[in-house]
């Protein structure tokens, strides 16, 4: 089962959006994502809703924030995506009839909304300005000999 990567892939693109000087469009973007345009414009939706990017259509548009990553959090950015599961785990049977089976059932529902309780509440404290800081740090700490990974949009992708 593939897993879900919204979350992964929405902050991917507001830390390239707090580094641009303009509007990005929706092709440059979603070609740092290997996904489609019209696919990102749909994960954007709820980020543009609350209020974290802006989008400008026609010639020299394109996104932009919204907003000022010190007050982003990751658990905002969850909630803006719809509030996607973070913790997921199969069952055998959703409503068995097997005591055994009610029994582990509940069990492994309990330990999940725990488990994603504690995740909401460390992504409450995690700003877009704290990841963005954290990649300025490990740009530095690269040094001027060593080859950069990926990490501006131009480097995702040849100059358009």
């Amino acid at each position: 089962m593939k897993q879900n990567s919204q979350l992964s892939d929405v902050l991917h693109i507001l830390l390239h959006l707090a580094q641009a000087d303009g509007p990005i469009t929706s092709e440059v973007l979603s070609a740092a994502i290997q996904t489609h345009p019209v696919a990102l414009r749909r994960l954007m939706g709820g980020l543009r809703e609350a209020g974290f990017v802006l989008s400008e259509k026609g010639h020299g548009g394109g996104w932009v924030m919204g907003a000022s990553m010190d007050t982003i959090t990751l658990r905002d950015v969850h909630s803006a995506l719809g509030a996607p599961a973070l913790v997921s785990l199969g069952f055998r049977e959703d409503h068995p009839h097997c005591l055994v089976s009610q029994v582990v059932n509940d069990s492994l529902r309990t330990s999940m909304a725990q488990a994603e309780a504690l995740l909401l509440e460390r992504l409450g404290d995690i700003t877009l300005a704290a990841l963005a800081e954290e990649f300025s740090q490990r740009l530095r700490h690269l040094g001027p000999h060593q080859p950069p990974r990926p990490h501006r949009l131009e480097d995702h992708h040849e100059p358009l």
